[in-house]
């Protein structure tokens, strides 16, 4: 057994600057804007939502420093299933990936059950065929259909390689700045300050309960980023430059949500807000006073679905990858397409995942969000604490892309990263429910069995010798 993937097996170097910002950015500006602005100012305030984001927007910037210096140093694939490998051992590089992968798996399920949502909206009606009822909410055929063949099409598109969906992010990513352009331009010409008021929501909890609803919601929103690093044995660039782009992206989509969040507010006064179910779109017409300005931001939004889920798919697999290559998940998670060069065994877990996430209709999938928004939170800390430790202990490793003030750095970023996930637990406002407690206990359970399993078949030693290379110098 050698140390090293057989040529044969390994993925290629075919990203550029622009494929790696379009991932990331794409990821990160989802469909969440479209549907969430609207109850962010009503919780918040428009004032109070955006400081909210900025808030949120300066842990994610922090904790995204700590990942762009691990990313350049440590180029290869699987992101935090490295860093946290060499900081801190085996398993705990596996609890660190195995929760990040349901992260990524809830916004994939996410997605699926946003397009026949968002479809709703361009033709009204369409859904039907009752199948059953969850949580009150009626299963229509033609709706699970509708998110089906989303899934079966993004899993198609990063089945037959990444050149192609990297292609498919950069064009549908366009159209997405292209809507957001016209939004804020129009909002700062043809928007009434007045309609801002109430600058801040006054709650049970008083002004500060209103930004932590806002606050909580930071983690699903910007999640995305760290796509890049699960990526980076495909990206062509200089190392440095991986850690350059991953700080652009996470910069662009703290801009983008504050001005979609003033754009909002100054095109839709309260009652408006009160009324309307799509916020945005809503607001984009209200500025134009024409329906096809609504009709093009609902278009918009799809393209946020198609990036979003496109990103995760891409993120999700070279995660699931990257374990099975280890030796912590079964070896047929951990097969690269001969031609093609894709992960396809873990691509094919996930779309069929992706597919059954709309049987399940949408308030279910509240559920998997909501847990997988933890697990996002709890590797981002793995990540930070990784970072700390290998500066101490590592001091001179070789680091193309070095954050100033490290050591200040990483701390900060444990810090923000354990507040984050502190608004998970009970006594917070925004706590996880029992429900969404099972769901994140069950998928921890299942990849403790897998773990089991995985290391009776390799062993510890196996994972060393294919981690080996990830650590020497370049």
């Amino acid at each position: 057994m050698t140390q090293t993937t057989p040529p044969a097996e390994q993925l290629v170097r075919v990203l550029a600057r622009g494929d790696v910002l379009a991932l990331a950015f794409g990821a990160m500006v989802g469909w969440g804007w479209i549907v969430l602005t609207g109850g962010m100012i009503q919780n918040a305030g428009s004032i109070g939502a955006i400081i909210a984001f900025i808030i949120g927007g300066i842990a994610v910037v922090l904790i995204g420093l700590t990942y762009a210096e691990l990313a350049a140093a440590m180029p290869k694939v699987g992101g935090e299933h490295v860093y946290s490998y060499r900081a801190m051992g085996h398993f705990s590089s596996f609890l660190c990936t195995w929760t990040i992968i349901l992260g990524y798996l809830s916004v994939v399920s996410f997605e699926a059950v946003a397009l026949p949502t968002v479809i709703e909206n361009l033709a009204p009606g369409y859904a039907v065929g009752h199948m059953w009822t969850i949580a009150g909410w009626d299963v229509k055929a033609t709706w699970v259909a509708v998110g089906v063949g989303g899934s079966l099409a993004m899993m198609a598109i990063n089945y037959v390689g990444i050149t192609t969906a990297a292609l498919l992010q950069k064009v549908v990513t366009g159209v997405i700045l292209i809507a957001g352009v016209l939004f804020v331009t129009g909002a700062l010409f043809e928007g009434d300050v007045a309609n801002m008021t109430p600058l801040f929501t006054q709650s049970e909890g008083g002004v500060t309960a209103g930004i932590i609803a806002v606050l909580v919601l930071v983690p699903f929103l910007f999640v995305g980023f760290d796509v890049i690093p699960q990526a980076a044995e495909e990206i062509n660039l200089p190392y440095n430059a991986i850690g350059k782009v991953l700080m652009m992206s996470v910069v662009l989509a703290v801009v983008w949500y504050a001005l979609i969040i003033l754009a909002t507010s100054l095109a839709l006064d309260h009652d408006s807000l009160l009324a309307s179910s799509l916020s945005v779109p809503d607001a984009m017409q209200a500025l134009f006073n024409t329906p096809w300005a609504s009709k093009l931001m609902i278009l918009a939004g799809i393209a946020g679905i198609i990036t979003s889920w496109n990103a995760f798919y891409i993120g999700g697999s070279r995660a699931i990858y990257a374990l099975a290559h280890a030796g912590m998940l079964p070896a047929a998670l951990g097969k690269l397409h001969p031609k093609h060069k894709t992960p396809t065994n873990a691509v094919l877990l996930i779309g069929l995942l992706s597919c059954i996430a709309p049987f399940f209709g949408r308030p279910a999938l509240v559920w998997i969000v909501d847990a997988g928004g933890l697990g996002i939170v709890i590797a981002y800390l793995f990540v930070a604490i990784s970072f700390l430790i290998l500066r101490i202990r590592e001091p001179e490793m070789p680091r193309p892309f070095r954050v100033r003030h490290g050591k200040l750095c990483g701390v900060l970023a444990i810090l923000l990263s354990f507040a984050m996930a502190c608004l998970y637990l009970p006594g917070s406002p925004s706590a996880l429910t029992g429900t969404e407690w099972m769901i994140f206990g069950a998928w921890m359970a299942l990849g403790l069995v897998m773990y089991a399993i995985a290391l009776k078949q390799f062993g510890r030693e196996y994972s060393d010798r294919i981690m080996a290379p990830a650590f020497t110098a370049h």
